[in-house]
């Protein structure tokens, strides 16, 4: 069993920065792929980044290339979402996952944190 726990999330105005951490339990093997999503209401939980096991490959949505940074330390069980030039569209709740693949289905991931709100104003 993997546990997952989100945090950093928040308000902030468009164009501002924020980062996520998401914390793993002990037990989890660091070969996993890391993934986050996000999911707005009323739509459908979305792809955001994925980073392989270790770190040197790396996969992002069209939508925050080039804005969005995902990272992780192995040591620290933690992936990070550095997320710069924020917009009003990015407004969700955003969830890290873990994957044996690296995929951008939310259906390959296996385990999932409960999220944390991040909230951008216009």
């Amino acid at each position: 069993q993997v546990q997952l726990v989100e945090s950093g999330g928040g308000l902030v105005q468009a164009g501002g920065s924020l980062r996520l951490s998401c914390a793993a339990s002990r037990r989890t093997s660091s070969r996993y792929v890391m993934g986050w999503f996000r999911q707005a209401p009323g739509k459908a939980r979305e792809f955001v980044a994925a980073i392989s096991w270790g770190g040197t490959s790396t996969s992002y949505a069209d939508s925050v290339k080039g804005r969005f940074t995902i990272s992780r330390d192995n040591a620290k069980n933690t992936v990070y979402l550095q997320m710069n030039s924020l917009k009003p569209e990015d407004t969700a709740d955003y969830y890290c996952a873990t994957s044996n693949s690296f995929a951008v289905e939310p259906g390959s991931y296996s385990y999932w944190g409960q999220g944390t709100q991040v909230t951008v104003s216009s």
